[in-house]
């Protein structure tokens, strides 16, 4: 059985890589406290004791509309990376999970292809953080880039992100309300752990990767999905007209190494993360919803 280790496992990434994995693999799904991705010392030993045929990292620092970014944001976020990078030789092979911001969402092209890569230098911390990471990763011999997009499911921060604060607003009476129209490209996060397996168990011809459903879709139809799903039919408005930046890409090199590879349909998607929350939505705090979620 392969031994697995999911960084950043108490995060929404982390979390759910980590529960679909456990009855596949080993895995272990440290916390901060048991070790800290921060010190160089204490990654070392814990990759030397412990002898990953994988490392899945998720671990990352980065803001939102709630949260503003921590002044050490770019240090944390290439410091937790290198010193596991630096260490290939004490594991099999590295999974690090990047982000669309490599290729800076400054007038990122639709449906953004990996080619584009290093066109343009990122302007933001976290954006930078994880080209420089994709840099290092294109000398690397066992270290693969996976490039996330929009990704929902369980376990997110229902507070700031779209399609899970849409369901908890539903579900606590209030409307859906966005503040901007923007088209993305969306992936159930329960589809992740079946692309990320390929990856673990099979050899990539290449370093990058878009992963995503190579499918466009606005924030409005999500918004009615959930308004479909929940039957309660609640209302849905736009705070600021016209479209905001599209953020799609695509996948056509994730599906020439996947095959024929059936993603999770939006719809059903949310019909299945809205009965989550519905299971226990107590668990919501109204009073933590935002209005600017998009």
């Amino acid at each position: 059985m392969m031994r697995i280790l999911v960084t950043g496992g108490s995060g929404f990434i982390g979390r759910n890589l980590a529960e679909q994995f456990a009855s596949i693999y080993e895995v272990l799904a440290p916390s901060s406290a048991e070790l800290d991705l921060l010190h160089e010392r204490d990654v070392r030993e814990y990759l030397t004791a412990h002898r990953f045929d994988v490392v899945v990292h998720t671990a990352t620092t980065r803001s939102n509309r709630r949260l503003a970014a921590p002044p050490d944001l770019l240090d944390r976020n290439c410091r937790m990376f290198f010193n596991l990078a630096r260490n290939e030789g004490r594991f099999g092979k590295m999974i690090h999970f990047g982000s669309g911001a490599e290729y800076d969402r400054t007038d990122l092209p639709p449906r953004v292809r990996e080619d584009y890569f290093d066109t343009r230098v990122p302007g933001d911390a976290y954006g930078f953080s994880k080209y420089i990471c994709a840099k290092y990763i294109e000398r690397s011999e066992h270290i693969l880039d996976l490039r996330l997009f929009g990704v929902f499911g369980p376990y997110e921060d229902y507070t700031v992100r779209f399609v899970s604060n849409a369901c908890c607003r539903v579900l606590k009476g209030l409307p859906i309300v966005l503040r901007q129209d923007v088209m993305f490209d969306y992936l159930y996060v329960k589809d992740l752990p079946k692309i990320t397996r390929w990856f673990m168990e099979n050899d990539a011809r290449h370093k990058a990767y878009n992963v995503c459903t190579g499918r466009r879709v606005a924030l409005t139809e999500l918004a009615r999905m959930v308004a479909e799903v929940s039957g309660c039919n609640p209302s849905v408005s736009v705070m600021h007209g016209g479209m905001g930046a599209e953020y799609t890409a695509d996948n056509s090199r994730l599906l020439a190494e996947l095959g024929e590879y059936r993603f999770q349909d939006a719809r059903s998607s949310i019909a299945e993360l809205y009965g989550w929350y519905a299971a226990d939505f107590s668990q919501v705090d109204s009073t933590a919803l935002q209005f600017d979620s998009v």
